[in-house]
């Protein structure tokens, strides 16, 4: 149990820390930041439960105003801007991406937890944001689907990052990953 609670702890700080990487701003209020590729490890690493709850509690934390997200934002306020359903759809996605790497015993870990990262951490999570983009900017799911398209190549990229370090540190470190064990 302490065990737990320290790694969703540390989870929660590895997001914080990842809005430290130069986010890059978009027209339509929607930055593009590291910390996607936090909650893709919350899930691969830390397994469905465990890698929801570090989201939680780094969302909690914001709503509490702690600056830490991207662009030192944080308060009830980060989540009325055209990002919120990004935020509200961080804990899904983490769950998503962490319960295929629990199920999915597939040709390698690092194919599984890229490919749990891609439909988790991409596609569950712009599921959420599309939603929360429309609404926020009064535009059609299509268009605002037209809008995060912009986010694709990075988060791919973030995907087989996610992949491999999952895999690296279950070579180093077995019981780490607990979305295996």
């Amino acid at each position: 149990m302490e065990r737990n609670l320290t790694l969703v702890a540390l989870f929660a700080a590895l997001i914080a820390a990842l809005a430290l990487i130069p986010k890059f701003s978009l027209g339509f209020g929607v930055p593009i930041t590291a910390q996607s590729l936090g909650i893709m490890l919350c899930g691969t690493v830390l397994g469905a439960k465990r890698g929801a709850l570090a989201v939680l509690l780094f969302l909690l934390l914001v709503a509490l105003g702690l600056p830490l997200l991207a662009g030192g934002n944080g308060g009830l306020g980060a989540f009325m801007l055209p990002s919120s359903g990004f935020l509200i759809g961080f804990p899904v996605a983490a769950f998503v991406t962490g319960l295929i790497v629990e199920k999915w015993y597939g040709p390698s870990l690092t194919i599984v937890a890229a490919v749990a990262s891609v439909i988790g951490g991409i596609i569950v999570l712009y599921i959420f944001g599309i939603i929360g983009l429309s609404i926020a900017l009064d535009k059609s799911l299509l268009e605002s689907a037209a809008l995060v398209t912009v986010f694709i190549p990075g988060d791919l990229i973030k995907a087989v990052l996610a992949g491999f370090i999952t895999s690296g540190l279950a070579k180093a470190r077995p019981a780490s990953v607990l979305s295996r064990s």
